[in-house]
């Protein structure tokens, strides 16, 4: 735990989702490290060893920038220390794609990175979780959205009227983000280099803490929340919070809900909307909760030409809908309007 997310966002919505508040209580909106927005790729099913979206502070790549601006970068989930010595990262014998918050300054792996201010935030649309009973019952997890902030309708509403030279630069960094409300999850990241030369690996680990009262009955672990823009900030700005300081954020946060999916999403290579879709538990027939409909909403509505679609598992058959882009969500979208 957490070992499976999603993040269906194309890399433009990612920046604008993530726009963040400064020290002086300006807000900016980030943007992607140099060739890391061709290296993300939207997923409804990412796997450790996956490249996803973090946000760290640009001074890890720049001396000469404030701590507390930040840049996005894609990373890949799965820790790599950066004195590993093989030349093969996957030939490391256990796994860092979650550390335990009780032991950050225990284990050498995550220590040096905490101790060095490496703080990130993974960002995702929410993560999955089995529930361990007879049956091994899968759900998703992920922020509460309302119908009027996870629409697109929302975004299109607030700009009517407006000067559209005004509505452009509202659009970079002031306007807030009206669509699907991001998992800012607390992490921490190192740089590899291969022993032989060559380019720099850089990778996270999402911390865990203790869960919360409303998951304990699916799961005891839960990824440490980072609730609301000040949370991220503190995490992020290694230059004014101190490590120590800072682990005082990770705590259990019951600002969760969830859904039950198919078991459709224990396959790894399975990516498609079918991984969220709500499921009812002993039922063949999607059941939509007041929880799930704005996320539906929000993926129905995703703008095709914005997105680069997640690839969907080579060896499932695509329907003759699916093949017209109407997919096991739009059919469930439809079922159930």
């Amino acid at each position: 735990m957490c070992g499976r997310t999603a993040c269906t966002l194309a890399p433009d919505e990612i920046s604008r989702a993530s726009r963040y508040r400064s020290r002086a209580g300006q807000y900016r909106r980030p943007r992607w490290r140099d060739g890391d927005s061709e290296k993300y790729r939207p997923s409804y099913n990412k796997s450790p060893q996956s490249l996803s979206p973090v946000l760290l502070s640009q001074k890890h790549f720049d001396k000469a920038a404030p701590a507390d601006e930040c840049v996005l970068a894609a990373m890949r989930w799965g820790l790599v220390p950066s004195w590993f010595r093989e030349s093969d990262p996957s030939k490391m014998q256990y796994s860092t794609s979650n550390c335990r918050s009780e032991s950050l300054l225990e284990k050498k792996s995550y220590k040096e990175p905490l101790l060095k201010g490496q703080r990130c935030v993974i960002l995702a649309d929410g993560f999955y979780e089995w529930q361990q009973s007879e049956k091994k019952q899968p759900f998703f997890i992920y922020f509460p959205q309302s119908k009027e902030e996870g629409s697109r309708e929302a975004i299109k509403v607030q700009s009517e009227g407006e000067n559209p030279e005004d509505t452009k630069a509202l659009e970079d960094d002031d306007r807030p983000w009206k669509g699907w409300k991001l998992l800012t999850m607390a992490g921490l990241f190192d740089s590899w280099t291969p022993p032989s030369g060559g380019e720099k690996l850089y990778t996270y680990t999402i911390i865990t803490v203790n869960a919360s009262p409303g998951l304990q009955s699916i799961h005891h672990r839960m990824p440490a929340l980072l609730d609301g823009e000040e949370e991220v900030r503190k995490w992020l700005d290694y230059g004014e919070v101190r490590s120590l300081d800072a682990l005082k954020l990770l705590q259990p946060k019951d600002k969760l809900t969830f859904h039950p999916v198919s078991s459709f999403v224990n396959n790894a290579r399975n990516n498609s909307p079918e991984c969220l879709q709500p499921f009812e538990p002993g039922s063949k027939k999607m059941q939509p909760s007041a929880s799930s409909k704005a996320m539906m909403s929000w993926l129905q509505k995703a703008t095709p030409e914005k997105k680069t679609e997640p690839k969907a598992c080579p060896k499932r058959k695509r329907t003759e809908e699916e093949g017209k882009q109407v997919g096991p969500l739009h059919k469930w979208l439809q079922k159930n309007a």
